[in-house]
């Protein structure tokens, strides 16, 4: 049997450890070849404390750098970065994007997909973007196109947090919310019935606070962490939710706890 692949298409370093680091750890500690492709350098994000911040390509390289560290952790085989601005993604040339992200898929032929859902989680922009571009990228590397033969992804799954998961988050780290032209966007979970599949990564959280870890320069924001107990941070990277969005090899309303339901 061919070997299964896992792609997750992000926007900033430390999207894949905070967000899906669960499933990239479990599943490739089960075998599965695991991808990621991210937006930006995350040189808007926090630096330390930021009292020393260096100009914005230095605070790419170091991010890019903890990136690929973290993704080490979490067993990640492949990592690729597009090189958008980080908060200016949804800016980018969408053809553009689909196309860059469509090459990608063809390279690495994942069975499944994983980004951010259509609200960007709590409205941020890049998140909202990469998931239309992750959409709109699994259609057309289906077709003909620069870049490798056509592939078509077998499922896509949106990450989508319940309200159980959010209050986690939230009390962990703080309230979550994007201010947008005057407009502020919060956290918006999940109904419980709405959501498709719920993957139990537990046995695995100890990878992924270590990746989380890695990206030192958000350790200010991310300290408070170490508070937690064991029991916490299983449930905080290990108990993880998704919408399955598009499938050729299943459907309806029987819950999945695995994202390769219906292709091993």
């Amino acid at each position: 049997m061919p070997r299964l692949t896992l792609m997750g298409v992000l926007a900033h370093p430390d999207d894949e450890s905070l967000g899906m680091g669960g499933v990239l750890a479990r599943y490739a500690a089960e075998g599965v070849a695991t991808n990621l492709v991210t937006a930006t350098r995350g040189e808007r994000g926090r630096f330390f404390d930021d009292a020393d911040r260096p100009a914005g390509p230095e605070v790419g390289r170091v991010r890019e750098a903890e990136l690929r560290a973290a993704a080490a952790v979490l067993g990640v085989r492949d990592v690729q970065l597009l090189g958008y601005h980080d908060g200016d993604l949804d800016r980018a040339d969408p053809r553009e994007a689909v196309q860059r992200v469509a090459v990608e898929l063809r390279r690495s032929r994942p069975d499944v997909v994983v980004t951010f859902d259509p609200m960007g989680a709590y409205g941020h922009p890049d998140h909202v973007a990469i998931s239309q571009i992750a959409a709109a990228a699994v259609v057309a590397a289906a077709a003909p196109g620069d870049g490798g033969a056509p592939h078509q992804v077998a499922k896509l799954y949106y990450m989508a947090w319940d309200e159980a998961a959010w209050a986690r988050y939230q009390a962990a780290f703080k309230r979550l919310v994007s201010r947008v032209d005057g407009v502020e966007r919060l956290a918006s979970p999940w109904p419980h019935w709405a959501i498709t599949t719920r993957v139990d990564a537990r046995d695995h959280w100890r990878t992924v606070w270590r990746a989380v870890r890695c990206h030192e320069t958000q350790m200010a924001i991310y300290g408070q962490l170490d508070r937690l107990s064991d029991d916490d941070h299983a449930a905080m990277w290990g108990l993880q939710t998704f919408y399955r969005a598009h499938s050729l090899v299943n459907g309806g309303r029987e819950p999945e706890t695995d994202l390769f339901d219906g292709l091993r």
